[in-house]
């Protein structure tokens, strides 16, 4: 698929056939996402890939963000950060901060790098000919998600990724639809506000 079909045709879906998604599938997707920027390459992001009963499990902390016709989805993704690999890489020789002081970042590109990866799960998802649901872990629920899957505390889960065979009909009424996109010239502003 070409690059702008992929970009066209991305899209968040809700409901999900029960059809496994192919390990190539998996692979591939999960290979992109470790291709996406990284501040000073500090590669501080980890991926929990939850299928079969594991997913399950996950569903007890992080259906309340989600319809539950979300829950049919046969794979998840959680994309977490972690802030120390970033102060820790920062305070390396060749970038000299050695205090690891945050105040260092403009902001927290930890977050941001992560994010990245996340979007590019989301493609890889489009390019596969399969359908994605980004959602959020509700923050009272997220200590219950580290637990259930060992999640170190230095890991941070920006969201989560539910993947599979799209079990929807065409768009027709959702804010995709019934909202139009703003016009480029709205929010691109050139040289000056």
């Amino acid at each position: 698929m070409e690059f702008q079909d992929v970009v066209r045709r991305r899209r968040m879906v809700r409901r999900f056939k029960s059809d496994a998604v192919p390990a190539e599938s998996v692979e591939r997707i999960l290979r992109n996402a470790t291709r996406g920027p990284s501040a000073g390459f500090s590669q501080g992001q980890a991926f929990l890939v939850l299928e079969g009963a594991p997913l399950e499990r996950f569903w007890t902390v992080g259906s309340d963000a989600v319809d539950e016709s979300v829950r049919t989805a046969p794979l998840v993704i959680v994309p977490m950060s972690s802030k120390r690999v970033y102060l820790d890489r920062y305070a390396e020789p060749d970038k000299g901060w050695t205090d690891r002081d945050e105040s260092w970042w403009p902001v927290p590109f930890w977050h941001i790098d992560t994010g990245m990866a996340a979007l590019l799960v989301l493609q890889t998802v489009v390019d596969e000919g399969l359908g994605a649901l980004y959602f959020g872990i509700v923050p009272q629920k997220v200590g219950a998600f580290r637990e259930l899957f060992g999640v170190p505390e230095d890991h941070e889960p920006i969201g989560a990724i539910a993947i599979g065979y799209s079990d929807e009909p065409a768009p027709t009424n959702t804010s995709a639809i019934t909202r139009r996109r703003k016009a480029l010239e709205d929010v691109v502003h050139r040289g000056h506000w």
